[in-house]
């Protein structure tokens, strides 16, 4: 069976990125990585190619230019046990140029869009009680960063 691994466009700083991303998520590493020779211009040295896991997941990169930027269109998506770890994960990925986007979504410094979502959303969101549902989807509509005490609370008003 053929493997589908998803393959992030960088303009330059693949390398940079991915570094990144496997330092801040758990069971994560480069596993190979290709520069383009010198020779060729404006890439010279830069990412050709690079294999990576992200929480053991398989990922291909390489740097090819600004041609292609990365669009909400995709985004990785990092479910959370907890605040802490939602916290975490957002405070890293928004840090040195990242930005806050509406419902749990942000995009970190080089343009790829990621979703923080704690595991206790999608609870709420899928509970048998459609009140509970709508109370918590309407508090998750206007937040940037999940807070999931603000979803409890909203959940359990009446």
């Amino acid at each position: 069976m053929p493997a589908v691994i998803p393959f992030l466009w960088f303009d330059d700083s693949a390398e940079e990125a991915v570094t990144f991303y496997t330092d801040l998520i758990p069971d994560s590493e480069i596993v190979a990585l290709g520069r383009y020779p010198a020779e060729v211009p404006g890439l010279g040295g830069k990412v050709m190619h690079v294999h990576f896991r992200l929480g053991g997941r398989d990922y291909q990169g390489m740097d090819a230019g600004p041609q292609f930027p990365f669009t909400e269109a995709i985004s990785l998506y990092v479910s959370c046990a907890d605040q802490s770890e939602v916290d975490r994960y957002w405070d890293a990925l928004t840090a040195d140029g990242g930005q806050e986007q509406p419902c749990g979504w942000l995009k970190d410094r080089w343009g790829l869009s990621w979703q923080i979502i704690p595991d206790r959303l999608i609870e709420l969101i899928r509970h048998p009680d459609q009140d509970v549902v709508h109370r918590s989807v309407q508090a998750m509509l206007r937040m940037r960063r999940i807070d999931i005490a603000a979803l409890e609370a909203a959940a359990a008003a009446t």
